[in-house]
């Protein structure tokens, strides 16, 4: 039986960028670095060769999974654009919960991310939320990773 979500892996061309950017831009706090190497991690993802370096980060507090950002030293990875795409199959985007969207996007904005459009309100009708109306922004990390902000209220 499943009992909750261990964390979340993200695959980054640049470690020291994109730790920078979670924790300095988004608010997490970095928990753990480690150094993958050897038969055991070859064994578990499938390919040989593997060393790759890896930090944890999660919001303070343990307000959802941990985020492992992953930087694979060998072997290279490649980029795919229809990644960043919201319609591209597979997983596509991971949402973050805020008080104040409007203010997130603006920190945002400052850091220089670039948002798919100002936040927007998920209009009444189309679904009931629990928590309230639901308001909404789209954004891309350093790797092209979709991000969501979701405001409640």
């Amino acid at each position: 039986m499943i009992r909750g979500v261990d964390h979340i892996n993200l695959v980054v061309a640049d470690l020291a960028r994109s730790v920078r950017f979670y924790i300095e831009v988004l608010g997490f706090v970095k928990t753990a670095d480690v150094h993958m190497k050897g038969a055991w991690i070859e064994e578990i993802i499938g390919l040989k060769g593997v060393e790759g370096l890896v930090a944890f980060v999660e919001l303070p507090g343990g307000g959802g999974p941990r985020l492992e950002l992953l930087q694979y030293v060998t072997p290279a990875g490649v980029v795919l654009p229809e990644n960043s795409l919201a319609n591209t199959h597979g997983l596509r985007h991971i949402a973050f919960r805020v008080e104040n969207i409007a203010g997130m996007a603006a920190r945002l904005r400052a850091a220089g991310v670039t948002l798919f459009s100002e936040p927007v309100r998920v209009p009444g009708g189309v679904v009931k939320f629990t928590a309230g109306d639901k308001t909404l922004v789209y954004f891309l990390d350093p790797d092209g990773v979709i991000l969501e902000l979701a405001e409640y209220g």
